[in-house]
């Protein structure tokens, strides 16, 4: 166990699966000898090789579509895109080929591609984005997104163990901001199994990423200034989403906030919170009130 950063934390649970897997690979602008645009992958050059970690040409077209050829053939490559926004240009190779493949022909396609995502940091409007929820409505596709830097790893390696493609959506905000200790030895954190990172009796928010810790900071506030009590529930996945322990937590709050980093219109968040409010009608005893 020692204390680690978020990229800290990514950086070591891809290093371990490298070690342990010879058919792990990384491919993206700049991953090799520079060492990748946070520095996730310093070193791994050196460690791996060349044959192991790519330094791409600038296509996110021609990364993500080879790594769809080299999984189907059996290999489990690791994208890294620069910046989560340039993961529209290979829009078509992951969601009419990669997402499809299983199931039209049967073949995994062991694909994870890691996306910096959120603002917070002065980026700009290309390399500030969310798109979380453009991926979440395509069938065949699982779409991660760590708070913490235990989880960061632990999702790492489950990601890499999938079968599937994996969206994995690390927050640039958080990076060297967050640090926790983290267990050394490699492990996995299951998908689709929220936890719950605050408990509380009044309001539950149901959140994920950045946005947990958006959450504790106003949990705080309103606890010193109004006496409310929060819940927060960090769903670290979305594609899964624990159902359950969302209704579980509404159950015991009767209200329910959605919370996310995404555009006003047509979020992941909203498709959230109208689950909550239709199950919760059907299925709960006690009232609940929708807060938008």
């Amino acid at each position: 166990m020692a204390e680690k950063t978020y990229l800290q934390a990514i950086s070591d649970g891809l290093r371990q699966e490298m070690r342990r897997d010879k058919r792990v690979y990384v491919i993206g602008e700049d991953v090799g000898v520079y060492g990748g645009a946070f520095k996730v992958t310093q070193g791994f050059q050196e460690e791996f090789g060349p044959w192991r970690v790519f330094d791409a040409p600038l296509s996110e077209t021609a990364i993500v579509g080879s790594c769809t050829g080299a999984a189907i053939m059996g290999m489990r490559p690791v994208a890294e895109m620069q910046f989560a926004d340039f993961v529209s240009c290979a829009w078509d190779h992951l969601v009419t080929v990669a997402a499809k493949q299983r199931y039209r022909a049967g073949t995994a396609v062991p694909i994870v591609v890691r996306c910096p995502s959120g603002g917070g940091f002065s980026g700009g409007p290309f390399h500030s984005q969310n798109p979380e929820s453009s991926f979440a409505h395509i069938p065949g596709l699982k779409v991660v997104c760590p708070a913490t830097p235990e989880d960061a790893k632990g999702l790492l390696v489950t990601a890499i163990e999938d079968p599937n493609p994996v969206l994995y959506f690390e927050h640039k905000h958080l990076y060297r901001r967050i640090k926790a200790d983290v267990p050394d030895d490699r492990y996995t954190t299951p998908f689709g199994e929220a936890r719950v990172h605050r408990e509380g009796d009044d309001v539950t928010v149901v959140t994920w990423g950045a946005m947990v810790y958006t959450a504790s900071e106003a949990a705080d506030k309103v606890a010193e200034e109004d006496g409310i009590s929060t819940e927060i529930v960090d769903l670290r996945t979305i594609i899964p989403w624990d159902r359950k322990a969302v209704l579980a937590s509404v159950e015991k709050t009767s209200k329910a906030i959605v919370l996310h980093e995404d555009t006003l219109t047509g979020g992941f968040g909203a498709e959230i919170a109208a689950t909550i409010a239709e199950e919760a009608f059907e299925h709960l005893d006690a009232p609940v009130k929708r807060i938008t």
